[in-house]
């Protein structure tokens, strides 16, 4: 398992293997011709970060220049956080021990509606069974602001916070397990309050696909859903009871909908064209054009 995200046309890769550390590559190396007969061009990297070994997954915030490895043998595998703004000379800025292991982040600028935090830098940390919100502006001393966990929690996995940026919406990946025979559960937290985060409550798919990485674009939340594909919930109310109405979908595991780790893994909807890219553990990459 390896995971990737790029800032400043360089890509910074970890993995769950032990002693990887960071790698940094500079992608502007692909815009090189390449003879014919150098092909296949076997490339390495840039720059390599030491700090952590193994890693489960990378966050980066590219407002700020600094990045969030999370999952590694530091920090009880909280956020370990390296500054990124010189792509080729990363240097670690911090880490946040406080609520032990994350498994995925979204770090932003805050511009919500707790003018308290306005401009601050603040973590969204999913943390097994918790949605954990952290203050990591001064990286030097990270603040934890909330911790914030619900009913039937079996593993908090990842989530997005809404453009307005009044609620998160959150995936737990093992709450479909066969035992509960749930249908794929959606669940939403209100973050008004960075202090007091609410749970609000959940919404049910059409299958028992298990949920894993979602993203949001305007009133869109794009879904990968391991065996149930891209799932496209459009946002109805997010008030009182969470009301979404499904509006698209692509199955790229067309025979089954249950609980298996098959299927899409990840998706990317933020491309100017429109076009929706997926990620599929079998099937490869799926370039998608919405209507």
């Amino acid at each position: 398992w390896r995971d990737i995200k790029t800032y400043n046309d360089h890509a910074f890769i970890v993995s769950e293997a032990a002693g990887h550390g960071m790698q940094v590559f500079d992608l502007t190396q692909l815009l090189l011709p390449i003879d014919e007969n150098d092909m296949p061009k076997e490339f390495i990297e840039t720059a390599h970060y030491d700090g952590f070994g193994n890693a489960h997954n990378i966050v980066i915030n590219e407002d700020t220049g600094f990045a969030y490895a999370v999952g590694t043998s530091t920090y009880l595998g909280g956020l370990h956080i390296v500054n990124i703004q010189n792509p080729t000379v990363p240097v670690l800025a911090g880490g946040v021990s406080s609520d032990g292991y994350t498994h995925d982040a979204q770090c932003v600028v805050y511009d919500g509606p707790d003018s308290e935090y306005t401009e601050q830098e603040i973590c969204f940390n999913y943390n097994a069974d918790t949605l954990t919100v952290v203050d990591v502006t001064t990286k030097t001393n990270p603040i934890q602001l909330s911790r914030t966990g619900y009913t039937g929690s079996k593993y908090t996995h990842q989530g997005w916070l809404t453009d307005d940026g009044r609620h998160v919406i959150v995936n737990d990946e093992v709450d479909e397990s066969a035992r509960r025979a749930s249908n794929t559960k959606t669940h939403v937290f209100n973050v008004e309050n960075l202090n007091v985060p609410t749970y609000v409550g959940f919404h049910l798919g059409r299958t028992k696909a298990r949920d894993h990485n979602l993203y949001i674009k305007g009133n869109l939340v794009f879904e990968t859903n391991y065996q149930a594909g891209l799932q496209v919930l459009q946002i109805d109310d997010l008030t009182t009871t969470p009301s979404f109405t499904q509006v698209a979908h692509f199955d790229i595991y067309p025979d089954e909908n249950s609980n298996g780790y098959n299927g899409a893994w990840s998706n990317y909807p933020y491309f100017p064209s429109g076009s929706v890219i997926v990620s599929g553990i079998e099937q490869g990459l799926y370039v998608l054009q919405t209507p």
